[in-house]
């Protein structure tokens, strides 16, 4: 390959690693020469010269009560910019995330490790802070002392919604907040925008009520049916649930509802997720594919330059408000 690229075997070597930057026409060559001879790097003889495996561990947790859209929307992003910068994603869904991040780092299996599905109290922390690979998170834990953390500033994003409202006139106001096993879990983006939305509304001498959306059906139409009963008064609806928001659409139609005519109705998801629901609503943009990005590069910097960057930081990505034309 290295004759084919026109460059030496060691800066062959240099590129595939990492180890040295290159310059980008001699990486531009030596990719024409893998793609042209299809050459895929001996994983084994690689992490035997270099100590590298070029695999991420990502950690995450599918529970069967939970909207699975919410959480896949995260995975695309991460693996593709893990990708990009040449490495590949060895997924762990098993319950004990503990025991798994333990397994996969003391085996030597990956060079860093991911988490998402973060827990105020999670378990995983410790054996995160154990390993010897590096790790980031994708969510904020109660105790951020020696990781690396990014996350969307829920709080921001619940101003942010609570001010369009108030701007527009509103004075009652109804939040459908995530599943009460959330909050159970220690889901603390849940808490952390209803205690902010409720903070803000108050300041603003708004009416507010909150209540628990659902995330599977019948639950979920149920629930929707229930709240917008028990709020008849209210002209403005924030709904911080993608399981909810999901089929909103089709309860206001039952309903006869008008958006924005009759209700006012913002939420806070990811434009891929808009698309994929055709959903009309004015929202704060979750974001996902910033936070994988983020997460990645950190990650990708901290295994290549290790000692060069600090390792305890919270990141957090600001509301931006995306207006779809759904309030008044």
């Amino acid at each position: 390959m290295a004759k084919a690229a026109g460059v030496s075997r060691s800066t062959v070597s240099y590129a595939l690693s990492g180890k040295r930057t290159i310059s980008l026409d001699t990486r531009r060559r030596i990719d024409d020469a893998i793609k042209s001879l299809n050459f895929t790097p001996n994983a084994g003889a690689r992490a035997l010269k270099t100590s590298q495996t070029m695999v991420f561990g990502l950690l995450l947790q599918f529970h069967e009560d939970e909207f699975a859209p919410a959480m896949l929307q995260y995975l695309l992003p991460i693996t593709e910019s893990a990708r990009s910068l040449g490495y590949d994603i060895l997924m762990m869904t098993e319950a004990d995330g503990a025991a798994a991040l333990t397994r996969v780092a003391q085996s030597g299996m990956v060079d860093g490790l991911i988490l998402l599905d973060v827990a105020h109290d999670d378990p995983r922390l410790t054996a995160l802070r154990a390993a010897r690979q590096p790790g980031v998170l994708v969510g904020l834990p109660g105790d951020t002392d020696g990781l690396e953390v990014f996350d969307l500033d829920f709080p921001d994003a619940a101003r942010t919604l609570v001010d369009h409202l108030h701007e527009l006139g509103h004075e009652e106001i109804c939040l459908i907040t995530p599943p009460r096993h959330v909050y159970e879990r220690g889901g603390s983006y849940a808490w952390r925008f209803r205690d902010a939305a409720l903070e803000q509304a108050t300041k603003h001498g708004m009416k507010f009520s909150a209540h628990y959306g659902e995330s599977r059906q019948p639950a979920i139409d149920e629930s929707l049916n229930r709240i917008l009963d028990e709020t008849p008064n209210a002209t403005g609806l924030i709904v911080h649930n993608d399981a909810s928001v999901a089929v909103l659409p089709a309860v206001l139609h039952s309903r006869g509802v008008k958006v924005p005519d009759d209700l006012s109705v913002v939420s806070l998801y990811s434009k891929d997720f808009a698309r994929s629901f055709s959903l009309p609503y004015t929202a704060v943009e979750s974001s996902p594919d910033k936070l994988g990005r983020l997460a990645v590069e950190r990650l990708t910097r901290r295994i290549q330059n290790p000692g060069t960057t600090d390792p305890s930081e919270v990141r957090f990505i600001a509301a931006e408000l995306v207006d779809r034309g759904s309030t008044r």
